[in-house]
């Protein structure tokens, strides 16, 4: 089957873009429509029924696109909402998972850092992820505080992020850790940033490659994938300020591409 419907992608803001980079480098046949819910964020604070509500919405808007499938490129809205998606709606979804098991199974110190919101900590997702493949393993956690709101703003390179994240991540170097796990689509675009305060020997994991092959083995699966090597258009949808996405964008990728607000 050759699909030249579009793929979905929705995140509380621009954190997202780090999970679409990944997926049009691994399918660039393929034309993606992105949602950026921006004016809501962040989510990690909110409600699990707020969070459910607000990415109804935003998969009700994807599917009004005729996407054929939707990536929730969020882990807090993953955490709180995939399973609800899935039972609602007739598409296939893919979440945000922290990617705890990797870094527990390469772990040499046996010490490894999740940063991530409060809304992904209390998810079922990370809970029985790291109940069944941390065991011996010392997880340490940190709420990002900020960080969301660094990044929308995009005040990454600012000498009061790098203090910032100095203070966050100073208890995971006490604790000898020798893996963090980015547990928020947002934190990847802090990372030349944490390679500038964390020990050399701190491998970071961003799960965003691993979303990107997800996405590719659902497609392939269900014969959903474009086969044709034309010109993929890229969408992208804000609720919040279209400047700043627009330069995140154009920092992020040389390909063409079109923006709207709403």
């Amino acid at each position: 089957m050759n699909d030249s419907r579009s793929i979905g992608v929705f995140d509380s803001g621009v954190g997202g873009l780090s999970v679409w980079k990944e997926i049009v480098k691994l399918l660039p046949n393929e034309s993606v429509i992105y949602y950026a819910d921006s004016a809501n964020c962040p989510y990690g604070s909110k409600t699990e029924h707020e969070i459910i509500e607000l990415a109804k919405r935003n998969v009700d808007f994807l599917i009004h696109k005729q996407c054929k499938i939707i990536v929730v490129a969020c882990n807090t809205a993953t955490a709180a909402a995939i399973d609800y998606l899935r039972k609602e709606y007739k598409i296939f979804f893919i979440g945000m998972e922290p990617a705890v098991k990797p870094a527990s199974l390469h772990s040499k110190t046996k010490s490894i850092g999740v940063l991530a919101t409060e809304g992904t900590f209390n998810g079922k997702l990370y809970q029985e992820t790291t109940k069944r493949f941390a065991k011996d393993v010392k997880v340490n956690i940190r709420v990002g505080d900020k960080l969301v709101d660094i990044v929308e703003n995009n005040l990454i390179y600012e000498k009061e992020t790098k203090e910032h994240l100095q203070k966050l991540i100073h208890p995971f170097i006490k604790m000898n850790i020798d893996h963090l796990v980015l547990g928020c689509t947002h934190y990847p675009f802090l990372m030349p940033v944490l390679r500038e305060v964390l020990p050399k020997n701190v491998k970071i994991l961003d799960p965003a490659p691993a979303v990107a092959k997800q996405t590719y083995n659902i497609l392939k699966k269900e014969r959903l994938t474009h086969q044709d090597t034309g010109k993929p258009i890229y969408e992208f949808y804000t609720t919040g300020n279209m400047d700043i996405l627009n330069n995140f964008l154009k920092n992020l990728t040389d390909k063409k591409f079109s923006l709207y607000q709403l």
